[in-house]
This record gives C-alpha cells, sequence and structure tokens, in this order.
C-alpha cells in the first residue's frame, strides 16, 4: 500500500525555547487532526501550577507562552494531553 509522507498519526510536543528561560518560554506542538488539548504546567514535585491551554484546536502547528508569574528557578515540566495521548517534556527556569 501507499504511504502518506510527511503525515503524522501522533501529537508532536516540541522542546520549549528558550530552555533555560526566564521570564517566558514558547512551547510548540503540532497536532494530527482537531481536537480537544490540554497544555498542562507541572512543577518538580509534580504539582499541577499553570495550564496554557485548555479547549479545541484545529489541526498542524500551535504556540503557547508561559510566563513565569513569580514562580521559582527550577526544573518543570509540560504535559500535552490529546485524544487520550499523554507526552511530557521538561524545562529549566533560571532567575
Amino acid at each position: 500500500g501507499a504511504v502518506g509522507h510527511g503525515v503524522r498519526k501522533v501529537v508532536v510536543l516540541h522542546q520549549n525555547r528558550p530552555n533555560p528561560f526566564n521570564p517566558s518560554t514558547a512551547i510548540q506542538y503540532d497536532l494530527p487532526s482537531a481536537g480537544n488539548i490540554r497544555l498542562e504546567i507541572y512543577n518538580s514535585g509534580g504539582q499541577l501550577i499553570d495550564v496554557l491551554v485548555d479547549g479545541w484546536r484545529s489541526r498542524g502547528s500551535h504556540m503557547a507562552v508561559w510566563n513565569i508569574n513569580g514562580h521559582s528557578s527550577g526544573v518543570y515540566f509540560y504535559r500535552l494531553r490529546f485524544n487520550g495521548h499523554s507526552e511530557t517534556n521538561r524545562m529549566v527556569l533560571i532567575k
């Protein structure tokens, strides 16, 4: 059978830029289809501290920005949930 080139079946969560960062960082993600997504920020202790995106997004590439809003230096995690799929990346905040 024919294989479609450049067609991603899964969501892609890119490394944030810049990283390390202060006072804000951009997170890019690519969706294989439209749907409801949630992009969450967790601290190193695993506590949810922010939700950047919560709702319907179209297929394709999107960008979300996180402003630190007084959070302290350290390691944070950002998690993208989409259609039952979850992907997490790590980022570093330096003050």
